[in-house]
């Protein structure tokens, strides 16, 4: 049973078509559009594709968005699933005030990387999850699967186009991140990317003081493989935390079903 899994981002939308809906499914087609370019996904990438069985996604962009993304799928017989944050879903637990008020992007890559976390083995870990892309975002979770919070903050574009609006002067640099910048291209850009390196490792030694032991740590999204260099804790890198969540949300759910 084929199962498409979308992630429609603030910027981008990304999609895969696994074979089955579990983790650990083959892909047998994925891609990413630019918000802009998802009208013509059906006469385009996904007019080539079998059609999925069953489709789940995450949408953070707006609810026109959403609804051209579904009008896109119209080409299949599937019926459009949009995950929304709940109070405990695929092992995990949701310590946030209002659950469904949680961006379903965090809750879904937090899934992801529980699980990705207990497929390791050896006994449950903390885990800080980072996702830096438009916005960032820097998640708790404990040895007990339950999040405990987590801080959003401008992404690097941001930062920068804010400065460049707000300040006489200031363009968005195309500089390089530098321990003693020494021109106004390199201050801003290592400016940008130190001040999200810090929320992540802040987070990191919350987490250690609260949980008592060292978390596991892994980012994710289009600019993750920027920071690494200019992070001193260890992020693993795992680009697809997103899909995984997914296909385990998916699983859980026909688990739950019976079917």
């Amino acid at each position: 049973m084929s199962f498409l899994a979308i992630d429609v981002g603030n910027t981008r939308l990304k999609w895969a078509l696994f074979e089955h809906a579990r983790p650990g499914a083959s892909i047998l087609a994925q891609g990413a559009e630019f918000l802009d370019h998802i009208d013509k996904l059906a006469e385009g990438p996904w007019s080539k594709l079998p059609a999925p069985k069953q489709m789940l996604g995450c949408v953070v962009a707006s609810d026109a968005v959403k609804h051209r993304v579904e009008g896109q799928m119209e080409i299949w017989d599937v019926s459009p699933q949009w995950v929304v944050a709940s109070a405990r879903e695929a092992g995990l637990s949701n310590g946030y005030d209002h659950p469904a008020r949680l961006g379903p992007d965090r809750w879904v890559a937090m899934i992801g990387a529980w699980h990705r976390m207990l497929a390791m083995g050896g006994s449950p870990r903390p885990i800080v999850v980072a996702m830096v892309g438009t916005a960032v975002t820097v998640e708790a979770i404990d040895a007990n699967g339950k999040f405990l919070g987590g801080y959003i903050l401008p992404g690097h574009g941001i930062m920068l186009r804010a400065l460049e609006s707000g300040t006489a002067g200031l363009h968005v640099p195309t500089g390089e991140v530098k321990p003693f910048p020494t021109n106004t291209s390199d201050a801003l850009t290592s400016g940008g990317t130190y001040a999200i390196a810090g929320a992540m490792e802040r987070m990191v030694q919350h987490v250690r003081q609260h949980c008592g032991t060292e978390p596991w740590c892994v980012m994710a999204g289009g600019a993750g493989w920027k920071m690494a260099p200019s992070l001193s804790a260890k992020f693993d890198l795992v680009d697809s935390l997103v899909f995984d969540g997914l296909l385990q949300i998916a699983l859980s759910r026909a688990g739950a079903s019976g079917t």
